[in-house]
């Protein structure tokens, strides 16, 4: 087999950038993932030809939008049209909604929504790499339980870049550290 991305599946995300008030714009990403706990850190991974990665270098910011299975088609969307050619808010039919501490926008029909403040962005070849750290985060408070994300209940959708398919999440089959307290 010849290297690959098969590394599958990732998260899919609704990345929003721009300013709320003038042209703001969504990209749908895959490629994305924690790099740090302490302070929180995430990664997005966007071709540099996008019209997302243009704002996003010049604003140094933007918001990790997680959509849900029930947002499918609009995260589908998000990803095939440009914003350099369309209001994806406006023609997709989706919210924005003022953050905390960025200017780039939450989307209001995403229940959780992660800030973030770009520290890095490394040119590897295809895609630019955002290092950024996360500065608010929000969730709607149909998801939390307990104070904590219930996965049960955000719904969201995953991506496998092996054949190209978005897949939900469905049940629970374990828990970190779950075969060290089979011995306990």
């Amino acid at each position: 087999m010849e290297p690959s991305t098969l590394l599958y599946p990732v998260p899919v995300v609704l990345v929003s950038c721009g300013d709320i008030e003038e042209n703001p714009n969504i990209i749908t990403i895959g490629w994305t993932g924690i790099v740090c706990s302490d302070p929180p850190m995430v990664s997005i991974s966007i071709r540099p030809h996008r019209h997302s990665a243009k704002i996003i270098k010049e604003s140094m910011e933007f918001v990790i939008n997680i959509p849900t299975e029930d947002m499918l088609e609009k995260t589908d969307q998000c990803g095939v049209i440009s914003g350099s050619k369309h209001d994806k808010f406006g023609e997709i039919g989706l919210t924005p909604v003022g953050a905390q501490k960025v200017k780039a926008p939450l989307i209001e029909e995403c229940p959780v929504n992660l800030e973030c403040v770009v520290k890095d962005i490394i040119s590897l070849g295809a895609h630019d790499l955002y290092i950024a750290e996360v500065v608010a985060a929000s969730a709607d408070a149909g998801v939390v339980c307990d104070g904590k994300i219930s996965v049960s209940k955000a719904k969201p959708l995953v991506f496998c870049p092996v054949d190209s398919t978005y897949w939900n999440l469905r049940s629970e089959v374990g828990s970190y550290a779950f075969t060290a307290k089979k011995g306990a």
